[in-house]
């Protein structure tokens, strides 16, 4: 009898896997589905051979000029990013990362896994592609599910090398097909000899119902044909790099493998139940890479069924769902020998298994993702390339001129929020050239320049700018924002939504009789109530009153979505102050910055948008913490709109919010003597930012 793979494509007739067709994978594929020493060996000098071309992120063909550190674009000598060589290879097109590209060339080496904790956008995604690119092809197989004789319900698994499943399938299909065609044939001759001879008896009746039997007898040996063809559960056939797998947010089915659903289930019309079974995203991933991001959002039982197919390598496929097969269908141990590649935010690990975590730890890396990278020329060429792979990349959209790429630069240095910095949120960066390239090629215009992209960045704002600006529009007539003249207990201070749009933010403080309490009303969070506390201990210290029969009362007006953050802080500490001294404030100036329970101004987040959003609220001056100068990147068209004052203590806060009166100069020297005995002198650099 024939093996299923001979060149004549004889089958068996009892559906047996034959032990020739078992010994025909090749020997470096072991019982197991994974490799040998050698095989080992092998897939690390393919990935040593794929380092060895890599450009190392670097465009060596481009020129340079002469000072690149005083060039915009880091010294690229260019007219458009058609000038810009692209990368092949994806590893070598993420920026900003050296040391997860790092990590992910020793992982693809060595086969280890990887998990990646960052923000979103920030390349976490690419890198698992670049990882499946750098694992070696020749190492692929299919995966083949045959009939099991013995137990229907307990299908065989077998792996062939890539591209062989195929060949198998239809070398059964064939026999099926030319088996299928005699059995019609012979049909036809024993019905017409039936009919023949019942008309010679004349038994016409008997005749037609022995034709029917016959025929429907031979139509059940057909079924039974069919249920003979193995069903190729894996195909990497048409795979030109290592299968990539992206299973976030996948059910049990999806991941694991399931079993679909038989409708007829008996009376010999049943579908078998070898060609129910469908391969999880684990399967698939076989010898290449199955990534996972958020990890938190995968089921607990989910992440306990991945641990065991990492530890074991193999994973038998059962149904996983009440819409899975009515029968106990599981097949034989199927392989899923991938590398997994797990990402997330820093919330990811909080309900991510231990166990989980433990073996992506004990049997490989945990990464954290970069936000920002230093500003250097090196790295402007780089993002200047990122320009040129988006465009490339997109394909719908023109190049960019110089003068484009640089204002994309400059975008990346205002997202940082950081002076010398850039971003490396490059997904939202990325939109903001494809929206830019979308303008240029509505215009008809051969290349975007900066007016496209200064056109984009007004066009592709955050949901926070676009409701911010509508709720500036709404509210022109009913604002509360006052910009000129001076009122006591009542100051401007300053916010963000989001994470890059701002809004003036007013505070209004008011002294009564009472209990020593002070009381604030707005939809205060934790870290907003803490500041509270904190101000409170600085009054009593500052103003030198009894204030153990006074009530403080503190609104923070319009903030119907709530207050996170103590970055109002002097804000609430000046209205305090100017409240309880009868003292006004300079209604011109706005304010940011949290406060240490001695009196110094600590760095806060956002100062560009805050500042923006002063400016347009028609405010002078804008004070902020001085350790936050170096942050500030506004737009031209708001720097000769407002002063910037940074400023180090409260007492300087108060200096320049406080309007000359009488009362202002007993203020402030009790605050002066105060820094005097506290001897205050903040670093610049110290203390980490509030969130707003």
């Amino acid at each position: 009898m024939s093996d299923p793979h001979d060149e004549n494509g004889d089958a068996q007739d009892d559906g047996e896997v034959s032990e020739r067709e078992v010994n025909e994978v090749p020997e470096e594929i072991d019982g197991n589905g994974t490799g040998t020493d050698e095989n080992v060996e092998a897939e690390a000098d393919a990935v040593d051979e794929v380092e060895k071309e890599s450009t190392n992120g670097e465009d060596d063909e481009t020129e340079l000029l002469d000072n690149p550190e005083d060039d915009e674009l880091g010294g690229l000598d260019i007219e458009t990013t058609a000038d810009i060589s692209v990368p092949d290879d994806l590893i070598d097109q993420v920026i900003g990362q050296e040391h997860a590209v790092d990590i992910v060339r020793k992982a693809a080496k060595q086969k280890r896994h990887v998990m990646m904790i960052g923000s979103p956008g920030t390349g976490k995604s690419m890198l698992a592609k670049a990882m499946a690119e750098m694992l070696p092809r020749e190492q692929l197989e299919d995966t083949l599910v045959y009939h099991n004789p013995e137990d229907g319900n307990k299908p065989k698994v077998r792996t062939v090398p890539a591209g062989k499943g195929k060949e198998i399938i239809d070398s059964h299909k064939e026999e099926v097909r030319k088996r299928d065609q005699m059995r019609t044939i012979l049909m036809w001759i024993i019905i017409i000899g039936i009919v023949a001879y019942s008309f010679l008896v004349r038994r016409f009746l008997l005749g037609i119902i022995a034709a029917g039997v016959i025929f429907i007898a031979f139509r059940y040996l057909q079924n039974d044909s069919d249920a003979m063809v193995p069903n190729l559960l894996v195909d990497n056939s048409d795979k030109e790099t290592a299968p990539f797998r992206d299973a976030t947010g996948a059910h049990a089915g999806a991941l694991l493998g399931d079993v679909r659903h038989d409708p007829f289930q008996s009376g010999g019309l049943g579908t078998p139940s070898h060609d129910r079974v469908e391969a999880g995203a684990i399967h698939e991933a076989h010898r290449g890479v199955l990534f996972i991001d958020e990890m938190n959002t995968l089921d607990i039982r989910n992440q306990q069924s991945l641990m065991t197919a990492i530890q074991e390598g193999r994973y038998s496929i059962t149904g996983q769902s009440e819409r899975s097969s009515g029968a106990m269908v599981q097949t034989e141990d199927v392989p899923c020998d991938f590398v997994m590649v797990a990402a997330g935010n820093m919330d990811a690990m909080e309900n991510m298994h231990p166990a989980l975590r433990s073996r992506i730890k004990g049997y490989g890396y945990e990464v954290n993702m970069k936000d920002t990278i230093e500003d250097t020329p090196e790295v402007r060429r780089r993002f200047a390339r990122f320009v040129a792979q988006e465009v490339d990349k997109d394909g719908n959209i023109p190049h960019f001129d110089r003068d484009a790429v640089a204002a994309v630069i400059k975008a990346a240095q205002r997202r940082a929020g950081r002076k010398d910095h850039l971003t490396l949120k490059l997904r939202d960066l990325g939109g903001l050239v494809r929206v830019a390239g979308d303008i240029a090629d509505d215009e008809g215009v051969d290349l975007a320049t900066k007016e496209h992209v200064l056109q984009a960045k007004n066009r592709a704002r955050s949901i926070e700018q676009q409701l911010m600006d509508r709720h500036i529009e709404r509210k022109q007539d009913y604002d509360m924002t006052v910009s000129q003249g001076g009122m006591v207990g009542r100051v401007n201070g300053l916010a963000v939504m989001g994470e890059d749009s701002g809004r003036v933010l007013p505070i209004m403080a008011e002294v009564t009789e009472g209990k020593g309490e002070v009381i604030a009303t707005g939809k205060l969070q934790e870290i907003a109530e803490e500041s509270v506390d904190n101000v409170s201990a600085i009054i009593k210290k500052i103003t030198g009153k009894d204030v153990t029969e006074m009530d403080v009362h503190v609104q923070y007006i319009q903030t119907y979505e709530g207050v996170e953050g103590d970055s109002a802080s002097i804000t609430m500490a000046t209205a305090i102050i100017s409240a309880l001294e009868d003292v006004a404030v300079d209604q011109s100036v706005a304010m940011t910055g949290s406060l240490s329970v001695r009196g110094d101004v600590l760095p806060v987040g956002g100062v560009t948008y805050k500042i923006e959003a002063a400016a347009k609220a028609g405010m002078d001056k804008v004070i902020i913490p001085a350790v936050n100068e170096q942050d500030v990147m506004i737009e031209d068209e708001y720097k000769e709109e407002v002063e910037i004052i940074p400023v180090s203590h409260i007492s300087e806060v108060l200096d320049h919010a406080l309007v000359e009166r009488d009362g202002k100069k007993g203020v402030l020297d009790k605050i002066k003597n105060l820094a005097s005995e506290l001897d205050v002198d903040t670093p610049k650099g110290q203390g980490q930012p509030s969130p707003q």
